[in-house]
């Protein structure tokens, strides 16, 4: 039930996201949720779309560095602690948490947190298991 995130790796200069963003406007994949992290030389772009296929392939024609993993999805209501209780489930089930981002729905009052964790299924099994909504990649391209 992961959903597949493309990590792109980007040079920390003017004009680089707008560049990617472009290539993807162009060939008419919707971005769904990102988030960037840099360093002084580099960045890393991270991107959940609504075709990983196609925006894999045409970023990987145009000379950029992919790498696709399966992350986490969970849906999570819009209100403080939240995010907490999904965060301490998987503490108590011992699953160490990579990083994270969020992004809210259109119009539902509930934000969708994508977790990259060392154990997917594990991570899923256990945020189920505690009444948590996981989000797929059909849900994704709804949005």
């Amino acid at each position: 039930m992961a959903i597949k995130q493309l990590t792109v790796f980007v040079q920390n200069r003017k004009g680089t996201i707008v560049s990617v963003t472009d290539i993807l406007a162009k060939s008419n994949i919707n971005m769904r949720a990102l988030s960037i992290a840099e360093t002084e030389d580099f960045g890393i772009l991270r991107l959940i779309v609504n075709d990983e296929c196609a925006a894999e392939k045409v970023l990987k024609e145009q000379g950029y560095l992919i790498k696709v993993v399966d992350v986490v999805g969970v849906k999570i209501s819009d209100e403080p602690g939240k995010l907490t209780a999904a965060l301490d489930v998987l503490d108590k089930a011992n699953i160490n948490v990579e990083y994270l981002y969020a992004f809210m729905a259109r119009t539902e009052k509930h934000a969708y947190v994508v977790l990259r964790v060392e154990d997917n299924e594990a991570a899923e099994a256990a945020l189920t298991a505690s009444g948590f909504k996981l989000i797929t990649e059909a849900d994704i391209c709804k949005l």
